[in-house]
């Protein structure tokens, strides 16, 4: 593969400076055939994920070739590769629209043969064999494609494809115990693997059950075996309880009065309605235990359990320790266990099996009779148009090039959507909140994670989770770029509208606070230091009023209680209450005395300044908002948009700027539509009169100070009232 940028070429590129970076404009198909060619370094992005993007899924898993979940450069420069193959200009992807006219297609390259050829019959099968363009409809209609052939290439064969009926039925036989497999059709079908899955067990069950047959320490009673089993098995648990407390009788004869049950337990059964079958009843032994005793079979049986033991004798005792026994002692019972052991681990090892409803009989019908070879045969004949009917795949990826090739690669090699206002495909869509319209809202996945990374964007950032009826919540992060930051805090609520107009409430869970814009920064050190006394006030506010409580819950208590307060002896050593300190009073007024020629000297110094005065105003406001202004201008000169994107699995390869005009447009405050009829007065507000008053009286005086010591009031004013000005020297003239 040619490396791209290593050497010249005759292609001529052209470029634009859009976001501090030098995009390449595509303008035409010899510039996507040229794509390889243009170095990497010149590409604004190297990878792109797959999810959380508006763009078409089905679209992206087609270039995306290794299926990684990621778009990379060299997918993109081997799908524009491809577009060279079929089509006969590639200026057609320009166009965009969901159809490509069959004659565009590429004959003179055996791809572009191969996609006519198919485009054709997929027309064909569609019953449009006239039709002069393939749609996207008529390729993502594969029921109808396929449905008219008897085989489609995808490996799956339903009953009607077979040839005979013996075939047909088996299939259907297979599809009804393991669930069909859906054709490229839409028929149900077995494939290769539930065919397998078939034969490897009815197999095994044939040759489980063929076993029995041909063992006769298996097949001991013939047909008979398995019913004689199962009447053994009913019984055995409480034949094996009757010689163990037979055994535990003859260990200690005292316990044989309890093993049988006691009185108590007697007399509890006695008292309720007792039926044959009761519970109480089956629970007391199989018949009276006494040491060395055999177990009765016809008479003093336990009634719960007497047709049970009939049972086992008619099918286990009398075939085989012959007819007409009255009783089975313990070695009889451990023979008969020992016969019936050759049949029970055989039964326990009886595969489990969907295929042992049609039968053994069936079973072995259909393994002798070649079913596996002749569903094989139809299998592989289907295979064998899997070649001819992938090119489906190519037509459908055709046409979606058609209609998304070109915005892809405007988000990819080139952010021209994005720069150009028209919805980058990174851009879930647009969030409400505080008055604001924010557009650079992306899809996230984990807010904590993408958060590390993308605080190096400099951006104000605010991740919302976003709610709606019928759907799974989603997160984004919206960049705030114009505006102010005051009214932003977690918790707050806004609309947000996604790519397709949906509306999903916002809450906003996290926030990366950085500058939104110059004047928020030059505002910010007022706005801090109105809080800070704002946060004083309130809590000298809150104190006094918890003192004044205080005293009113006190004063309260004593007037309640007056008519039984004494008055209060003196104590021997106790202080008096004390007193206003008149020392004290005079030092405060000391201190404010102090204070007030302190501010008069301020305000005598700064009118000293005469014309220095808007120099030194500018200064003030310099020192106080200067620093938090330059501050905010350098990180708004590095807001960034790659972080951003990063976070979300892209490879930006270029620092994708958004500066202060550009925050303007991504995110808009409210502007009163053209013509509005404006009302100023407002009904409800507040009236700050003698606040107004106090503030222009201030400035009057102000100003009039500052006249009246640049002596521009000299002239109107008595002399006693003028600024004194310095007079001029006095020369005395000595006489000769």
């Amino acid at each position: 593969m040619r490396l791209p940028g290593s050497k010249e070429h005759a292609h001529q590129w052209k470029f634009i400076r859009i976001g501090g970076v030098d995009q390449v404009v595509l303008r035409n198909g010899g510039d996507i055939l040229h794509l390889d060619e243009l170095d990497q370094k010149l590409w604004v992005a190297l990878a792109c994920p797959t999810k959380n993007v508006e763009f078409d899924s089905r679209t992206l898993e087609l270039l995306d070739m290794d299926k990684d979940g990621r778009i990379r450069a060299p997918e993109i420069i081997e799908a524009t590769k491809w577009v060279k193959a079929v089509f006969k200009d590639p200026a057609e992807l320009f166009k965009g629209g969901d159809s490509v006219v069959l004659s565009s297609i590429n004959e003179n390259d055996p791809v572009g043969t191969e996609v006519l050829a198919s485009a054709r019959r997929i027309l064909r099968n569609l019953g449009k064999e006239s039709a002069a363009s393939i749609t996207l409809t008529d390729v993502n209609d594969t029921t109808k494609i396929f449905f008219a052939t008897k085989f489609n290439g995808d490996g799956v064969i339903p009953a009607e494809s077979a040839s005979d009926d013996w075939t047909r039925k088996a299939i259907e036989e297979i599809i009804a115990l393991y669930g069909p497999v859906a054709d490229r059709g839409g028929k149900p079908g077995v494939n290769q693997a539930k065919l397998d899955q078939f034969i490897a067990e009815a197999t095994a069950f044939v040759e489980w059950n063929e076993k029995k047959q041909k063992d006769p320490g298996i097949n001991l009673l013939g047909e008979a075996t398995g019913p004689a089993a199962d009447a053994l098995n009913q019984v055995r648990a409480k034949i094996e309880d009757y010689f163990t407390r037979a055994r535990l009788a003859a260990f200690d004869p005292r316990a044989t009065a309890a093993l049988n049950g006691t009185e108590a337990s007697f007399l509890t059964i006695g008292a309720k309605s007792l039926g044959p079958k009761s519970e109480e009843i089956a629970a007391l032994p199989l018949a009276r235990v006494e040491a060395g005793i055999p177990l009765p079979l016809k008479k003093g049986v336990n009634p719960a359990w007497r047709d049970r033991i009939a049972e086992f004798d008619n099918k286990v005792v009398g075939p085989l320790l012959g007819n007409d026994r009255d009783d089975l002692s313990e070695d009889q019972w451990s023979s008969l266990l020992g016969k019936f052991a050759a049949f029970d681990a055989w039964l326990a090892a009886k595969p489990i099996t969907a295929a042992e409803i049609l039968g053994v009989d069936r079973l072995k019908e259909l393994l002798g009779q070649g079913a596996k070879d002749k569903i094989t045969a139809l299998i592989q004949q289907d295979a064998a148009l899997e070649v001819a009917n992938e090119q489906v795949t190519a037509v459908e990826k055709l046409v979606r090039l058609q209609r998304d090739f070109v915005q892809l690669l405007n988000n990819f090699v080139t952010f021209s959507d994005f720069y150009g206002r028209r919805g980058a495909i990174f851009q879930a869509g647009t969030l409400y909140l505080d008055s604001r319209s924010c557009d650079l809202c992306v899809h996230v996945a984990d807010a904590g994670k993408h958060a590390a990374l993308a605080g190096l964007a400099k951006a104000y950032l605010a991740y919302c989770d976003c709610v709606r009826a019928g759907s799974a919540k989603i997160t984004i992060a919206a960049a705030f770029t114009a505006g102010d930051s005051d009214q932003l805090m977690v918790g707050r609520n806004g609309i947000f509208y996604d790519r397709q107009g949906g509306d999903w409430d916002a809450t906003i869970t996290k926030i990366i606070d950085n500058p939104i814009s110059i004047r928020q920064a030059f505002w910010a050190p007022y706005k801090k230091f109105v809080r800070m006394v704002e946060e004083q006030v309130a809590k000298r506010a809150a104190a006094a009023e918890t003192a004044s409580q205080a005293r009113l819950s006190t004063a309260a208590s004593e007037l309640a209680n007056i008519d039984q307060t004494a008055p209060a002896a003196a104590v021997p050593g106790k202080p008096e209450p004390k007193k206003v300190d008149v020392g004290t009073v005079a030092a405060l007024g000391v201190a404010l005395g102090s204070l007030a020629t302190f501010l008069g000297v301020m305000v005598t110094k700064f009118i000293d300044l005469g014309w220095w005065i808007p120099a030194a105003l500018i200064g003030l406001v310099l020192a106080i908002s200067g620093p938090s202004v330059l501050i905010a201008w350098l990180k708004l000169r590095q807001r960034n948009l790659g972080p951003i994107l990063d976070a979300n699995g892209w490879a930006v390869n270029g620092r994708m700027k958004i500066n202060v005009p550009f925050g303007g447009a991504l995110s808009k405050v409210p502007k009163l539509p053209p013509g509005s009829v404006l009302q100023l007065t407002d009904p409800f507000a507040e009236s700050h009169s003698l606040r107004d008053f106090v503030i222009i009286a201030l400035i009057f005086i102000f100003i009039f100070a500052i006249a009246w010591r640049l002596d521009f009031l000299n002239r109107y004013l008595p002399p006693r009232l003028q600024h004194a000005s310095t007079p001029p020297p006095i020369q005395v003239v000595v006489p000769r």
